[in-house]
């Protein structure tokens, strides 16, 4: 079931995390946004409940332990607990090895390793002390397929793969009924594509994209998805591209 759940979504001002917002609270869920982009949250938050639906915002850098905690705090605050964390926020300045792009392969750790963390970190708690709910993460085809190009931003995606599959094993162990899903996304029409600074990188990513792009609400189906499944039911991995490109 979906209605009523509280689901707090990162990286929620653009792409998979506006659209994912946007069908849930079509849904019945009421959902706690962040991002970064405050103009872009409260124009998202505003569309949402000016449709009937139910949404709040708060400002969220999710390279800061304290913004996840806060954004936990707002969904207990305005909703009254949380069910479901989708870990979103994400960055994708690919480039091959050699360019040395090192400020940018340290802001990919920041946001798409240790973000997932923070966010894992301000949720779990709650989830442990009431014996339910659901980490659903981001990763990308990149995280189960190696890409010249990608190797640091891959390496982040790879990451994210094995802390949600780590996760779930010790949820199991410990009974804490704490379901996780993690989402492999392939050409999606998002904002990543302006991340990328190299421009051969971004020039052969684009060319990529214009054959194979897909909507992000193909990804936000999914979501809804692995939410709406039977709280005994734990679907872990959902991997969704274009079916004639072989990721």
């Amino acid at each position: 079931m979906i209605e009523n759940k509280v689901v707090v979504i990162t990286g929620a001002s653009s792409g998979i995390g506006a659209a994912t917002a946007k069908l849930l609270a079509s849904q019945g869920a009421r959902v706690v946004l962040g991002a970064r982009r405050e103009d872009k949250l409260a124009a998202l938050t505003d569309e949402i409940n000016d449709a009937g639906g139910q949404a709040v915002y708060r400002v969220t850098d999710v390279t800061k332990s304290v913004d996840n905690e806060n954004l936990v705090q707002l969904a207990k605050d305005a909703f009254g607990g949380i069910d479901v964390m989708f870990l979103n926020a994400g960055l994708m300045p690919v480039a091959p090895m050699s360019e040395l792009h090192v400020d940018e392969w340290n802001q990919m750790i920041d946001v798409n390793i240790k973000g997932v963390l923070n966010g894992i970190a301000a949720a779990l708690p709650t989830f442990k002390d009431q014996k339910s709910g659901h980490f659903i993460a981001t990763s990308s085809v990149a995280g189960l397929k190696a890409y010249p190009g990608g190797a640091v931003y891959g390496a982040t995606k790879w990451a994210v793969r094995d802390l949600m599959e780590v996760l779930r094993m010790e949820a199991a162990q410990e009974g804490s009924h704490i379901r996780t899903a993690t989402i492999y996304p392939a050409a999606i029409k998002t904002e990543l594509l302006n991340t990328i600074t190299d421009k051969a990188a971004g020039d052969a990513m684009q060319r990529t994209y214009d054959t194979y792009e897909i909507g992000a609400d193909r990804i936000a189906k999914v979501v809804a998805f692995a939410i709406d499944m039977p709280d005994d039911t734990n679907v872990n991995e959902f991997t969704v591209g274009p079916t004639d490109q072989p990721w």
